[in-house]
């Protein structure tokens, strides 16, 4: 009878690549198994790589548009409630301004603008508001604050108004400063054009254009400037023309806050856009991953199973090596 057998040194090749082998197969199933994707794309998708690249390709996109929209919420959400803010300084005080000039009370005005004059630094503290690093008010240019602080602004402005006589020429006055371009844009507004778009999803796209240099937070700005520059003493003795002001600048803050709650519905408008495009991305994308899932996706059982049996098979190579390296000569003798 005839017998086959291998060298030693055979053997131990032998051995020792059945080893790697082993060794390539437990290091793809475990990666199988951790990632639940298949180790051997190729063969997943017979080949064809267009569809795998194509989803891909659309689920990077839609970790592009995650970000944007994250983004864009967040800045929405810092600006809302800027604007909601502002909103809420005029808790009365524009009609108390009205109404201290209807009565030409000194005591009543001088308290009134003295109220003006405190909101008007927490009007520009908030226009001047940072969110994560940017100034939400300045536009394009977010790493510098929109304004100046209040202190710089009443002394441009009192030099401005250096020149009036009377109520009506100051109101005039800053009427048309602030609306000339070469005004309050060029000299107070330190921020860029507006933020502009962010790309939220496929073909669609969220406006945020609202600055400190909006002509709706201007009349705002104006109004509490009026009744800060009163209360520094504008006019002071002369009870006619401080109830004129106090009247200008009541009414400026009350169109003012009419308009920065249409400001506030409008931004909100946009946080409602980016909220429903970001539940679609997010469905759209949960819907890409299932199907590159079934593309590529690693059946969890049979990887386990295989993952077991490779193991097995090493503990069973272990062990039989074991044994040869015992069969000497000087250990059979």
């Amino acid at each position: 009878m005839n017998y086959l057998s291998f060298g030693d040194m055979a053997l131990n090749f032998q051995m020792r690549r059945h080893s790697a082998a082993l060794d390539t197969r437990l290091a793809s199933l475990t990666r199988e198994v951790t990632s639940g994707v298949k180790s051997d794309l190729g063969t997943a998708v017979a080949g064809d790589f267009s569809a795998l690249t194509a989803i891909n390709r659309s689920l990077r996109l839609f970790d592009a548009f995650a970000l944007a929209t994250s983004e864009a919420r967040q800045y929405t959400e810092a600006m809302q409630s800027s604007l909601e803010r502002v909103a809420n300084l005029d808790d009365g005080v524009s009609m108390a301004l009205m109404s201290a000039a209807t009565t030409a009370s000194k005591t009543m005005i001088d308290t009134t603008v003295a109220s003006a004059a405190e909101k008007f630094d927490a009007l520009i503290a908030t226009l001047n508001t940072n969110s994560v690093g940017r100034y939400i008010f300045a536009g394009e240019s977010g790493d510098t604050p929109p304004l100046p602080d209040s202190e710089t602004i009443l002394a441009s402005l009192s030099t401005e108004i250096a020149g009036a006589t009377s109520a009506t020429d100051v109101l005039m006055t800053l009427d048309v400063w602030f609306d000339d371009p070469a005004g309050f844009s060029a000299t107070f507004y330190q921020g860029g054009e507006a933020r502009g778009k962010f790309h939220i999803a496929e073909s669609e796209t969220a406006t945020i254009d609202v600055t400190a240099d909006d002509p709706r937070i201007k009349d705002t700005i104006k109004g509490y400037a009026i009744g800060a520059l009163l209360d520094r003493g504008l006019f002071d003795g002369d009870l006619v023309q401080r109830s004129a002001l106090a009247k200008g600048a009541g009414e400026r803050i009350h169109s003012g806050s009419l308009s920065t709650v249409e400001l506030a519905a409008k931004v909100g408008s946009v946080e409602g856009k980016i909220a429903s495009a970001a539940t679609r991305n997010d469905a759209e994308r949960a819907s890409l991953e299932i199907a590159r899932t079934t593309l590529i996706g690693a059946d969890p059982y049979e990887s386990a199973t295989a993952l077991e049996a490779v193991r097995s098979q090493i503990e069973t190579l272990y062990l039989l090596t074991s044994r040869l390296s015992n069969l000497s000569m000087t250990g059979y003798m």
